[in-house]
């Protein structure tokens, strides 16, 4: 199993002082990574900027203006929680391109799977707007760029982070070319998520929102993966899966609303997703970093979702145990069973 990671110093540089999107969160994974000796196992992939028409797939010439105009200045603070420097701009581009990267390298099987470590994340990225600490939406940059580079006509994109991937929902809502699945907090940051979203047009029935109460971790979101990913997906064929991987739903994230997955819960996920992928998708699969905002939980998760991809185990997790018991969200899996008519 060869595994490929893509990642660039560039990403370091976009910053500002006290944000929680802070280049210590890249930092942290490739330390665990290189004390682990994981990296050793792994192939390297060089980035390469997105162009203009490649972000242009999903975005507007007003979105792209407003980082122009950002760039020209030396930074801006976008809104209350999203900034750019002097540096953002080439890195919220190569951002995108890394995500394009690690879909070329797995389509064309120099890789059999693929995680893209670049920041600044990209899921709250709307068509028109930079927000949530999103710049350019690297997820749906890269799903729109297979489809149209590799002609493919159904790909997934599974979205774990605790917060809803609006920007991604809202560029995909009439498209059925991409599956968008959502697990994430409700209520909560960025509003939207509801179960009654589940696309429009031509895309109705290709949205799939599962909003989480407060206390939920591995055990339900296991049961969410078995009974509502997996039947989906059995029915929708991926050829393409790829993922949003936010891992600020640890139970130590200090973002994540107390959610309560562990190191052990996102390999399980990992190995449902890789599944789907060996089942559907020839294999293909690709992990773009979102969200994760305490530095340990970010690299020891990250670290089980290579270590599941590689097929071996992960019993624990160095920060322990959630501190409480989950919560059952059994009539919420049977209602959404119902809404998207999977039983």
């Amino acid at each position: 199993m060869k595994i490929g990671y893509v990642y660039s110093p560039l990403f370091l540089k976009h910053s500002a002082a006290g944000h929680p999107e802070a280049p210590q969160r890249l930092e942290a994974i490739t330390q665990v990574w290189q004390d682990t000796r994981l990296l050793d196992n792994l192939v390297a992939i060089e980035p390469t900027p997105a162009t203009d028409k490649d972000i242009l797939r999903v975005h507007s010439q007003k979105h792209l203006n407003t980082i122009e105009y950002a760039n020209r200045r030396g930074g801006l603070q976008i809104d209350g929680d999203t900034y750019m420097n002097e540096f953002s701009r080439d890195a919220a581009y190569l951002a995108a391109g890394a995500a394009m990267n690690a879909v070329d390298a797995v389509m064309t099987g120099v890789v059999d799977a693929s995680f893209s470590l670049a920041r600044p994340p990209g899921h709250h990225a709307t068509r028109d707007l930079a927000m949530g600490f999103c710049l350019v939406n690297n997820v749906a940059v890269a799903a729109q760029y297979a489809i149209d580079n590799y002609n493919l006509e159904r790909v997934l994109v599974m979205d774990f982070d605790v917060h809803h991937g609006n920007g991604t929902q809202d560029i995909f809502y009439a498209s059925p070319n991409v599956y968008y699945f959502s697990t994430h907090r409700y209520p909560f940051y960025p509003g939207s998520g509801h179960w009654r979203d589940i696309g429009a047009e031509q895309g109705r029935g290709y949205t799939f929102n599962v909003p989480m109460p407060h206390s939920v971790g591995n055990e339900q979101f296991a049961r969410v993966f078995d009974d509502l990913l997996y039947p989906a997906m059995a029915r929708y064929q991926p050829q393409l899966v790829l993922v949003s991987a936010g891992y600020d739903a640890h139970w130590a994230d200090p973002l994540g609303a107390l959610t309560l997955l562990d190191a052990t819960g996102y390999a399980y996920m990992t190995r449902v997703l890789h599944n789907i992928a060996r089942e559907f998708s020839q294999g293909r699969i690709a992990f773009i970093l979102e969200g994760g905002y305490n530095f340990d939980a970010l690299g020891w998760s990250s670290y089980a979702t290579v270590q599941a991809l590689l097929g071996k185990p992960v019993t624990d997790d160095p920060l322990g145990a959630p501190p409480r018991e989950e919560r059952d969200i059994s009539e919420l899996i049977e209602h959404l069973q119902g809404v998207h008519q999977l039983v």
